[in-house]
């Protein structure tokens, strides 16, 4: 038991320690990072990096971007770089109160003390956790997963199984592109490309954007978002994962696997998905359905001003489209984007499906979303 509880611990601390040190999931830790830039900048001037120290009220991570001078001829180099306005830029921008001129009467009181209070610790987790860390990544993939609207000025940061689908048809709506949330469908709201995404601007719009709009994200209970993403993923048809994942984690973890199940990946169980989750020689890589919300958002990096939660989805996506001046009659849809016949995930079906596991399993699994269960204030589950 002893071994198993220092293996646990050292797995948790490994986490916080990959967490902070920001190089993309997978990766060893000395390579290099590579993606395509915006149109005018190279890699190298993408980079974003800082030794600094959060002390007191200082802000923790600046950004550095290389000037491109470097490219130039000798006399060429005296001149303004193009990139000159961004040094001396900081990650986090500055956490600012929350305009709240769009919010009438009393009805909000009680949502709006409890966004105080998940902002408030949040931003205190972080001072904590970042207090000696150094920390290296490149802008672009800080800001990968978030969704622009330009109109009412809001960056949404994408968790699947958070309600991710409802959110971008309301910003569809929100920015002119649909008349209601309700008329569009699953694969228009992923694969249509209506929506931009902040790493598509160049360094400059991403920056102006980060520090002068509102920025939101929508968080659940890990272990919730764990098993809804396996039941949807893997309990039904699906043409990517179960050839993509499934044969991939049926051909490594299961015994005596037929011929069918090797050639087609359906039928994944439980028990094997989390094997292959744990697995620090994955077969496959990690996908943003069950990847940690820390690696997706990087929320000690960007101050989010929002901080919604699944559990509380209506009530706080109402009061975040009042905060932002969103037309009255739009209101946050309640349907369930597919399968809508299932049973929702809640805390009764996670426990049935962690039945499945040992104890020791269930602790490591635990442990991989620690950062996550800290950062958001979630209670731990007992394993």
């Amino acid at each position: 038991m002893r071994q198993r509880a220092e293996s646990g611990k050292k797995l948790q601390q490994e986490t916080i320690n990959q967490d902070f040190s920001l190089q993309p999931p997978g990766m060893p830790r000395k390579a290099a990072w590579r993606r395509s830039a915006p149109v005018g900048f190279s890699s190298r001037e993408m980079a974003v990096s800082s030794s600094r120290h959060w002390q007191g009220r200082a802000d923790p991570f600046s950004v550095v971007a290389a000037s491109s001078g470097s490219r130039l001829p000798q006399q060429q180099r005296t001149s303004v770089s193009p990139l000159s306005w961004f040094r001396g830029v900081y990650l986090p921008p500055a956490l600012h109160p929350l305009n709240k001129t769009f919010i009438k009467g009393d009805e909000w009181q009680d949502i709006d003390s409890t966004q105080e209070k998940r902002r408030a610790f949040l931003q205190d987790f972080c001072k904590t956790y970042n207090s000696r860390k150094k920390l290296q990544t490149h802008l672009v993939h800080l800001v990968s997963r978030i969704y622009v609207e330009d109109r009412h000025k809001v960056l949404y940061c994408e968790v699947p199984k958070a309600g991710c689908s409802n959110w971008k048809r309301v910003l569809m709506v929100l920015s002119g592109l649909a008349a209601s949330a309700n008329n569009i469908s699953h694969d228009d709201v992923h694969y249509g490309k209506h929506l931009r995404r902040l790493d598509s601007y160049d360094l400059k719009g991403i920056y102006t954007r980060l520090n002068t709009y509102t920025k939101f994200i929508f968080v659940r209970d890990p272990m919730e978002r764990l098993v809804s993403a396996f039941r949807d993923k893997f309990e039904h048809p699906n043409s990517y994962y179960h050839p993509v994942f499934g044969k991939a984690i049926i051909k490594k973890y299961r015994h005596n696997a037929d011929e069918e199940a090797l050639k087609t990946g359906s039928g994944v169980k439980f028990k094997e998905f989390i094997q292959y989750l744990l697995d620090s020689h994955r077969p496959v890589g990690m996908d943003i359905h069950w990847e940690q919300v820390s690696k997706l958002c990087y929320p000690c990096l960007i101050n989010y001003d929002f901080i919604g939660r699944f559990e509380t989805l209506e009530e706080d996506a109402n009061y975040f489209l009042q905060l932002v001046g969103a037309p009255a009659h739009l209101k946050f849809p309640k349907f369930k984007d597919r399968h809508s016949s299932d049973e929702r995930t809640s805390a009764e079906v996670v426990r049935q499906y962690l039945k499945e596991l040992s104890k020791e399993e269930r602790q490591l699994t635990y442990d991989f979303y620690h950062l996550d269960y800290l950062m958001f204030n979630y209670t731990s589950p007992l394993v």
